[in-house]
């Protein structure tokens, strides 16, 4: 098992970026990875992606020495063991609303005595050519459990959802949390940022570290001053879509809405 670089950066209270990917191949990992992020959380639940491409993603991880999370689609014991073999490091649980759903993620991702994980000697293990009672420890210490917090249940619950030992942090998910909430995609609606600094407060309470998804630049500095260090920089679509819109409007610009017209010289 590789060292969760991740883990490490947080525990010394270091600032990290990660980003969701939902494009189904490495060659993006690979791009966020060179541009210097510290993680990605490759996306399963939105995403029209394979086990075996995502396998795939987490080697592109590994040669940029970032840490793979991968965002599950559900909480169900296969799904969650063949990521865990492909060598994510983390899963991410989409909209917990109770402590049960995290204990039940942690029992098929943790071996004895924390959990049950299905026993392998697969490439996380690296195919048994070192002690594999020796790997389990180490898998057991370098994994980590992330729930999303998303809704207005999730929010009243989060008290009892992050006083379990193994979650690691906590990530807010402000956009499905403003549609429980009646405001749907008003993640800057006072009613959602009531109940995000509601899930900020518990988090600090139980020491467990908050991450948040930075949607704008106000936003991103104010959870900053409040000694945030775990920042999701949005997805991957959306930022390439973005990057290819403001170009194509600043050369448009400049362009002047001039009649360009090809007249067949090279």
């Amino acid at each position: 098992m590789r060292e969760n670089t991740l883990k490490g950066k947080i525990a010394r209270k270091e600032p990290v970026f990660g980003m969701f990917v939902s494009i189904p191949h490495p060659i993006v990992i690979e791009m966020i990875g060179h541009a210097a992020f510290d993680f990605v959380i490759i996306d399963y639940e939105h995403a029209t992606t394979s086990m075996e491409t995502i396998e795939n993603m987490i080697r592109s991880a590994e040669l940029l020495n970032i840490t793979p999370l991968v965002r599950i689609s559900t909480i169900e014991r296969t799904e969650i063991l063949k990521i865990l073999d492909c060598g994510a490091q983390g899963i991410v649980i989409p909209n917990v609303t109770s402590k049960e759903q995290v204990e039940e993620v942690i029992y098929h991702s943790y071996y004895y005595p924390i959990g049950m994980r299905s026993l392998n000697s697969g490439r996380p293990g690296i195919f048994g050519k070192h002690s594999l009672k020796e790997y389990i420890l180490k898998a057991n210490k370098e994994l980590m459990v992330i729930p999303m917090i998303e809704s207005l249940t999730g929010v009243n619950g989060s008290e009892s959802i992050l006083s379990i030992p193994q979650v690691s942090f906590v990530l807010e998910g402000a956009a499905d949390l403003s549609q429980s909430l009646s405001v749907p995609w008003e993640t800057e609606n006072v009613k959602v940022q009531v109940h995000l600094e509601k899930l900020y407060t518990i988090a600090r309470s139980c020491n467990v570290p908050y991450a948040m998804v930075s949607r704008n630049n106000q936003a991103h500095k104010k959870w900053a001053q409040k000694d945030v260090n775990i920042f999701v920089l949005g997805d991957e679509r959306g930022t390439a879509f973005r990057a290819f819109q403001d170009k194509l409007e600043y050369y448009k610009s400049i362009t002047g809405g001039l009649n360009i017209k090809y007249d067949g010289a090279d």
